[in-house]
């Protein structure tokens, strides 16, 4: 609960970029995941108390002013159509609607939301949800219904609104920031009927090796060809089922090699991560740069598979700082941004605020 003059003083809530370590896609299959937020990256809501509601515009992602037409286009090219209004319009209104569902009474007060990122475009992590998850935390906090809505809850809420845009995704980067840190998920069809939502274990973040981040600073070919795995996976292919269960399964070992800290194992486990989805998905879907991401990693020795779905992948070394050098070298040759990942500290996951 936030203290009455934070709430007069305008709060600041923030939700972190996720990185999918195991078991992604399985999550949108009913499988499992082991993800982990990343304090690199963030994304920060405020809210402060005002006459009228008002969504304020970001003054670089909802630019509305251009010099000229040609930079109108050029812009729209690299950067999309979409910032972060819509999300924070769609979380209000997805948060109001299950209020008013649950008889959750809110007060009638008004408010002006703001938000800043630094969470790069299509990089695959997660940068989206993590403007809606950290509104969604102000809106807790401003109507004092934290206590009110089960944080198991939280991640379809944030799931919710984005589908109100059209966003197509799993709960595993919504989970992930709403707990922040490290945590295991079981999104078995059982616990998701009988429950509403998965099983979600934080661990310890300590739990992890040195991880690595690449991406590519122009994520322009991020894989344009539409996937048919969906579909297959409710037709009935026995191909698409058979390795949606072998990725799942790899979040379960990956949960055990971690306790074990066993990284050489865990190494392994996140290559056959990557072998299976571009196995499932092919390389039209994938896209050549997230590929050569992966390739450009491998080619000395490092362990490495998508973050989330495309645009930046994690990596491990494990041959130690010798390996990093040479990591590091080869990104820098084949033009991506490569950097340590550093994990939120206790004191930040004190944000989310479970």
């Amino acid at each position: 609960m936030a203290a009455a003059t934070e709430v007069e003083m305008g709060l600041e809530r923030r939700a972190y970029a996720r990185v999918g370590l195991l078991g992604n896609p399985s999550d949108v299959y009913n499988g499992k995941t082991l993800s982990f937020t990343i304090a690199d990256f963030s994304a920060t809501v405020r809210l402060r108390p005002s006459p009228e509601l008002l969504i304020q515009p970001h003054p670089h992602h909802d630019l509305v002013a251009f010099p000229s037409l040609p930079h109108l286009v050029s812009r729209l090219q690299s950067e999309g159509y979409y910032g972060g209004v819509r999300l924070l319009m769609a979380i209000c209104k997805v948060f109001y609607n299950h209020c008013i569902q649950n008889n959750i009474s809110l007060k009638a007060e008004n408010f002006t939301l703001s938000y800043d990122t630094n969470i790069p475009r299509q990089a695959g992590l997660s940068g989206s949800s993590a403007i809606v998850c950290a509104a969604l935390n102000c809106l807790l906090d401003f109507y004092d219904v934290r206590h009110l809505i089960k944080v198991e809850l939280r991640p379809n809420l944030i799931l919710d609104a984005e589908k109100e845009l059209g966003i197509v995704a799993g709960l595993q980067d919504r989970v992930a920031q709403v707990y922040g840190g490290l945590v295991y998920m079981d999104f078995s069809k059982e616990q998701m009927d009988k429950l509403g939502h998965g099983i979600y274990i934080p661990l310890d973040v300590n739990l992890l090796p040195p991880l690595y981040l690449i991406y590519a600073e122009n994520p322009s070919d991020s894989g344009k060809v539409h996937s048919t795995v969906r579909q297959r996976w409710l037709n009935g292919d026995e191909f698409i089922i058979s390795c949606m269960k072998e990725v799942a399964q790899l979040a379960l070992d990956g949960h055990r090699a971690l306790l074990q800290k066993d990284y050489t194992q865990l190494a392994r486990l996140m290559n056959r991560n990557f072998d299976l989805r571009r196995e499932m998905f092919g390389d039209d879907v994938l896209g050549s740069v997230n590929i050569k991401m992966v390739e450009v990693a491998r080619s000395v020795g490092v362990s490495s598979k998508f973050t989330g779905s495309g645009g930046a992948v994690v990596a491990l070394c494990p041959d130690g700082e010798a390996q990093v050098e040479l990591l590091h070298k080869a990104c820098q040759e084949a033009g991506f941004v490569g950097c340590v990942l550093f994990l939120p500290t206790s004191e930040c996951l004190k944000k989310t605020m479970w």
